[in-house]
């Protein structure tokens, strides 16, 4: 199946929606995102639906609005976070992200993370994107090293080529091999945009913003590792322990609880992944897995945090 022809993306003729069903229906699929049409009040050309299948989740979005912005109150009343591989299957699509602007031709590809601002620039004309939704704790935490996001792949390059091959073969795959070709996507990805090594981070210790840049990354490299912490991060860019804390006291966070719920989001994509693929992995194995060392603390923590207990998850 060739991606880009695929019937079940591309289609002869697309329905004028309500603006908003339209918009539910990527909030639904999607998160907190603003839609903006050309002129108050149009429709919208297109559709937002979700995609299942193969255990992955795909957002096929087509539109002619004139943008649709995500904002970083949009992220904070998200639960969930992603890395969402985007394939633009036709059209144009401008695409701002992390202080990069590009143009998405057909074919193009470009990875998005969900936890930083984007704006996607139409203009009212046609645009049509397959976007794979990728669990982001699990993908930082099997490769260790930071993704050069926002970087675009063109339609030639042989890693645009080879992604949007594994994805037209999950389309159409059967459930048995879901696993196996999960996780080749997931590497995949990883190999398609991987930035410098830990060397490429220089320390940054005259602006806040850029410290604690610098330590987001930081964080998602070695969320599972046991020495990761206040004190540890503060020593990798050269702070003092007070500093860093002032730094997330600006954010109205702390460190650790950052630390926390990044590793709590690890824990639920794990156990998600072992309830769909019949894995005899334990919740403890999870935990420890994780950078969690006491099981009470992070089954009360995980049921604070997602409202329900890692073993409901698990048999849900």
């Amino acid at each position: 199946m060739e991606l880009l022809q695929s019937q079940n993306l591309v289609q002869r003729t697309w329905s004028v929606v309500p603006y908003e069903q339209w918009a539910d229906d990527l909030h639904t699929i999607c998160g907190n995102f603003n839609p903006v049409t050309v002129e108050k009040g149009d429709a919208v050309l297109g559709a937002a639906r979700g995609i299942d299948v193969g255990g992955m989740n795909f957002a096929h979005v087509s539109n002619n609005l004139d943008r649709v912005h995500r904002s970083m109150d949009d992220i904070r009343r998200d639960a969930n976070e992603h890395l969402f591989l985007i394939v633009q299957i036709e059209g144009m699509c401008g695409v701002e992200h992390f202080g990069r602007q590009s143009v998405l031709d057909v074919g193009d590809c470009i990875l998005v993370d969900s936890t930083k601002p984007t704006t996607f620039h139409f203009g009212g004309r046609f645009s049509n994107h397959l976007s794979m939704h990728l669990p982001r704790q699990t993908m930082y935490s099997g490769a260790k090293v930071a993704f050069d996001i926002a970087r675009k792949l063109e339609s030639h390059d042989p890693m645009a080529v080879m992604l949007r091959a594994l994805i037209a073969k999950i389309m159409s795959a059967a459930d048995d091999g879901s696993p196996h070709l999960r996780e080749l996507m997931f590497n995949a990805t990883r190999q398609a945009f991987v930035a410098g090594g830990e060397a490429s981070l220089q320390p940054a210790n005259d602006s806040a913003s850029k410290r604690l840049e610098i330590v987001d990354i930081l964080i998602d490299r070695h969320l599972t590792d046991s020495e990761l912490g206040a004190k540890w991060l503060a020593t990798q860019i050269g702070v003092s322990i007070r500093t860093l804390q002032e730094d997330f006291q600006g954010l109205g966070v702390t460190c650790t609880t950052v630390i926390r719920d990044r590793r709590l989001r690890l824990a639920r994509e794990k156990i998600e992944q072992i309830r769909d693929q019949g894995s005899k992995e334990t919740i403890a194995e999870v935990a420890y897995s994780t950078g969690f060392n006491d099981i009470s603390y992070f089954n009360r923590s995980f049921k604070e945090m997602f409202s329900c207990a890692p073993r409901d998850l698990l048999k849900q």
